[in-house]
């Protein structure tokens, strides 16, 4: 159930998000349309909608939404871009993407998430291309992408997924070690040439680089 109390409490979230910077209507409109309540334990109902992190399990959070609103709007997106997500977590940053009218292909390499998310986004209305492996691989059979996101923090940029961006696309990640990490947007120039551009600390849960369960 969205009800007119969940929708005043996004209203209040978007405002929160436009004054701690966000200024793409689109990231905002999109904020303001998803009910983040529905992506969360009916434990943190009354949260769901302020600026905050909460465990999803499998030792996973869903992102701030400050965090999700920042690597939207990063991404520069246009509507009916083919976009790879790594990490599809808990399903709320897809539903954004989707939200924008991205082509949504989303990797998840635990279990457990995979299988709830891949119920609760067409639940939802949202059908993006679920995929169960490792997100350091990317899809090369379904590259080239528009867009790359990255929702967990990596220790290197991996070099699957620079290749697997269309030349002129954009890949948002967040690089560092297990405490922190820095946001970076990666432009693709040519098939050899990348423009790295740094935004700013942020803290993601680690990207796991060890085999699928």
């Amino acid at each position: 159930m969205d009800s007119y109390k969940h929708q005043g409490m996004r209203k209040l979230l978007v405002q929160e998000l436009r004054e701690k910077g966000i200024s793409d209507e689109r990231v905002l409109s999109a904020i303001m349309e998803i009910p983040r309540h529905k992506f969360l334990d009916t434990a943190f109902l009354k949260q769901a909608y302020s600026d905050m992190a909460f465990q999803i399990g499998a030792g996973q959070t869903i992102s701030h939404p400050y965090t999700v609103a920042f690597q939207s709007s990063l991404l520069q997106l246009k509507k009916g871009d083919k976009v790879l997500e790594i990490g599809t977590g808990s399903g709320y940053q897809t539903a954004v993407l989707m939200q924008m009218q991205a082509k949504v292909f989303t990797i998840e390499r635990q279990k457990i998430l995979f299988d709830r998310t891949k119920k609760v986004l067409p639940e939802l209305g949202f059908l993006p291309r679920f995929f169960y492996g490792d997100g350091y691989k990317g899809l090369p059979s379904y590259a080239p992408f528009d867009k790359i996101i990255v929702t967990a923090g990596a220790p290197f940029i991996p070099e699957p997924l620079k290749e697997q961006l269309k030349v002129g696309g954009i890949l948002v990640i967040p690089v560092g070690d297990n405490n922190v990490q820095r946001m970076y947007s990666v432009i693709k120039i040519d098939e050899q040439n990348y423009d790295i551009i740094e935004h700013g600390d942020f803290k993601f849960v680690p990207m796991l680089t060890d085999k699928v369960d």
